[in-house]
């Protein structure tokens, strides 16, 4: 009986096989343990909290829309200026300020 155990050692199958499959197939499980945990974190943090889900709800999304209506109504959306955004190299402030001075 001691030699059969004394051959299962020596023999390169049983002495890095199978704990090879078993890292494997026993990581899977617990890989399949964490991503589940992962889920239901993220069905907890979708669920809406009262009073965005009231600005969600169909039955006032037009009154909703009408007060954005009326904010961007009063705003002068004719009157804007393209100024270019400064390089990597270029100090941001020295040239937006160069910018501005070149339009007026």
């Amino acid at each position: 009986m001691w030699s059969q155990v004394r051959k299962l050692q020596k023999n390169r199958t049983v002495k890095y096989g199978i704990p090879m499959l078993l890292l494997v197939v026993g990581g899977s499980f617990g890989l399949r343990e964490f991503t589940q945990i992962r889920y239901d974190a993220q069905k907890i943090k979708k669920k809406l909290d009262p009073a965005l889900e009231a600005r969600v709800n169909n039955k006032k999304q037009s009154a909703i829309l009408q007060e954005e209506y009326e904010k961007l109504k009063d705003l002068d959306l004719d009157g804007w200026k393209n100024i270019r955004g400064p390089r990597p190299w270029e100090d941001s402030k020295e040239q937006q300020q160069a910018q501005l001075n070149k339009g007026t």
